[in-house]
């Protein structure tokens, strides 16, 4: 069985729509940059701790888990999750009419080992008035998000082009996890329900 660590809701549904099976165990870590970290590394790094966290809670299993950490950046500065109003403002009027990377760190940890990658796509997000930001930041919707903004959700409207994985956006790059899965599938036999969803994707 995977074993998602982590309670994001988007990251689950893009698990279920491409009809990989899960279960849900969060780990709960600091996820703060370190001075200096570079966004990809941050990405991989959280990914990392968070898989070997929930890995280290289950010794005696079988099971695959997978942690993953997104983040934005834009002009080298890496955007998590806003702090607070005034910090998902801010956010968002640093992206305001310009193109940004959306880093999603993942990792998959089986039998102790960690296996690391990440994805990243371009966004290009629209100029937005400062009427716009304050009546989005007032929807609630960028509270949880890195960068301040959700791609599928009522900041689409901003958002014309990208270039790369749209569920990596999203929060999860399913396409990498399959092959991450795939590479490991010789040491971890992929459970007989996972295999017949295989088939309906390939």
């Amino acid at each position: 069985m995977l074993v998602l660590a982590s309670a994001s809701p988007r990251r689950q549904e893009l698990l279920r729509s491409a009809g990989i099976p899960f279960e849900v165990q969060p780990a709960h870590i600091d996820e703060d940059p370190q001075p200096n970290e570079a966004a990809k590394d941050c990405a991989e790094r959280l990914a990392r701790e968070k898989a070997l966290t929930v890995a280290r809670q289950r010794p005696n299993s079988n099971d695959i888990v997978l942690g993953a950490d997104t983040v934005v950046v834009v002009d080298g500065q890496l955007l998590g999750k806003p702090a607070d109003s005034a910090d998902a403002a801010r956010m968002l009027r640093l992206l305001s009419g310009r193109r940004h990377q959306v880093i999603t760190g993942v990792c998959l940890v089986f039998k102790g080992e960690p296996k690391v990658s990440s994805e990243t796509t371009v966004v290009t997000m629209n100029e937005l008035a400062n009427q716009d930001i304050l009546d989005y930041v007032a929807s609630g919707e960028p509270m949880d998000k890195a960068g301040a903004y959700a791609i599928q959700g009522l900041a689409s409207r901003w958002i014309p082009r990208i270039e790369g994985d749209y569920g990596n956006v999203v929060g999860l790059p399913v396409a990498l996890v399959f092959r991450m899965l795939h590479q490991i599938s010789s040491q971890f036999p992929i459970p007989g329900s996972l295999r017949a969803k295989e088939s309906q994707v390939f």
